[in-house]
């Protein structure tokens, strides 16, 4: 059986990164896919951990090469998934887990209709804001514009199969890791491991 996709996006601000850190901490087996942009690091990002840092010129031979399972212009820069970092993961049966914008979730959702998807929304405005500023990784310009984009992000949550609420992070945590097992006790998941356990119990 193939791995399980599981997508998570959410508006800049709402704790995501942070969350998914977690999730991947609690709940092995799952391989982060580290997405290609063409945005300078951060302080504090490191090249390959948080993203594939590359030139626009180097994004867009990738795109012609056809290297990008999806890919799409985010806050004016261009950040993408290499296929490379999920179709052979998802072939040999392991999970990948994508962290991503509502366009790329939408794009993906086309290309893997099983994938599942989680959108992650922040308790109120003034706590998106507040966590923007309070992470002072960006310039007053570009947090400006992250929170006017916020608006059109949180517009697509009912695009995706669950949506958890960055509240309390403990419990976000708890609600992200229960989808994750949900989707691992599925019997189409399980599939062989199932059919050989009822064999050994029926027989």
């Amino acid at each position: 059986m193939p791995g399980s996709l599981f997508i998570v996006a959410a508006p800049s601000g709402a704790g995501k990164t942070s969350l998914v850190k977690a999730l991947l901490g609690r709940e092995p087996g799952i391989a982060l896919s580290v997405s290609y942009t063409s945005r300078v690091p951060r302080p504090g990002e490191v090249d390959g951990v948080h993203y594939h840092f590359v030139s626009r010129e180097t994004f867009q031979s990738m795109i012609e090469r056809g290297e990008f399972f999806e890919h799409f212009v985010v806050h004016g820069d261009m950040k993408g998934t290499a296929r490379s970092a999920v179709e052979p993961l998802l072939a040999q049966g392991k999970d990948v887990l994508l962290e991503i914008d509502w366009q790329g979730a939408r794009k993906v959702r086309e290309l893997v209709p099983s994938a599942v998807s989680i959108f992650i929304l922040p308790p109120t405005r003034a706590e998106l804001e507040r966590r923007l500023r309070a992470r002072a990784q960006d310039k007053p310009d570009v947090i400006e514009r992250r929170l006017r984009d916020s608006r059109e992000d949180m517009k697509h949550f009912d695009e995706f199969d669950y949506c958890v609420v960055n509240d309390d992070f403990d419990r976000a945590l708890a609600d992200l890791a229960t989808i994750v097992r949900a989707q691992r006790l599925r019997c189409v998941v399980q599939g062989e491991t199932l059919r050989a356990l009822v064999q050994k119990l029926c027989s």
